[in-house]
């Protein structure tokens, strides 16, 4: 599904990201973790093509991101607000993103409305811009989004932050439902161990750039990750 390879970014001299080898198969919930400049933001930029690598490579379904496009309509992301169309209403936005995916109106409207708990009735049908909601109700938006049309890969860069904790939980069981009824393959960054531990089958630490610990997640998962960043 997703292989890097001698992967490497360096900035004025300094290299900020130097991973080797990794693989992340078809389904699985993906985890990402470490302290700020640990490189995760750097991993997730060159995986979706939005920089360009020092060295090395990272395909999905075997296509070099760097070399061709066709990786694009298997793969979804919600990295921050700027990726909302703040003039937009929520409902513009997800019919915007629908056609882009090949889903009719109809198709767009009756998959939202599957997720109006998640909602929890403060974003749809709000009558206002994106660009004025809170960060969290951004969030929620931005993450259903993402899940338009179903995509293999889905990217989310600190999805619990700014949601309060019933949307918080709401999310671990709706990721935990995608992967499992569509095989769709989550890559979670975040910094509530919490969380992640919770909610991501494997969780790879990196620090400086480079992985430290690359497991499987297990019952004592996050008093190992708390050991480390206590240190």
């Amino acid at each position: 599904m997703i292989s890097v390879e001698s992967l490497s970014k360096t900035y004025g001299g300094v290299k900020v990201l130097d991973l080797q080898e990794l693989v992340i198969p078809k389904g699985e919930i993906f985890g990402l973790v470490g302290n700020n400049g640990a490189g995760k933001t750097t991993f997730f930029s060159l995986l979706l093509d939005l920089i360009e690598s020092t060295s090395g490579r990272v395909t999905i379904n075997d296509i070099d991101v760097q070399k061709s496009e066709a990786w694009k309509p298997a793969t979804a992301a919600f990295i921050d607000e700027s990726y909302l169309i703040g003039y937009l209403t929520v409902e513009e936005y997800y019919q915007f993103i629908g056609r882009l995916r090949g889903k009719t109106e109809e198709e767009v409207t009756i998959f939202v409305k599957g997720f109006e708990l998640f909602f929890n009735s403060e974003v749809l049908n709000q009558k206002k811009y994106l660009r004025d909601f809170s960060k969290g109700n951004q969030k929620k938006a931005g993450i259903i989004g993402a899940l338009i049309g179903h995509p293999e890969i889905v990217i989310l860069d600190e999805p619990f932050a700014n949601l309060d904790p019933t949307t918080q939980i709401r999310l671990k069981h709706l990721l935990k439902e995608e992967a499992e009824k569509y095989g769709t393959t989550f890559l979670i960054s975040s910094h509530d161990l919490t969380h992640v531990t919770e909610v991501c089958e494997r969780i790879v630490l990196l620090e400086k750039g480079v992985i430290l610990k690359d497991i499987k997640t297990t019952a004592s998962t996050l008093k190992e990750l708390e050991a480390y960043f206590s240190n």
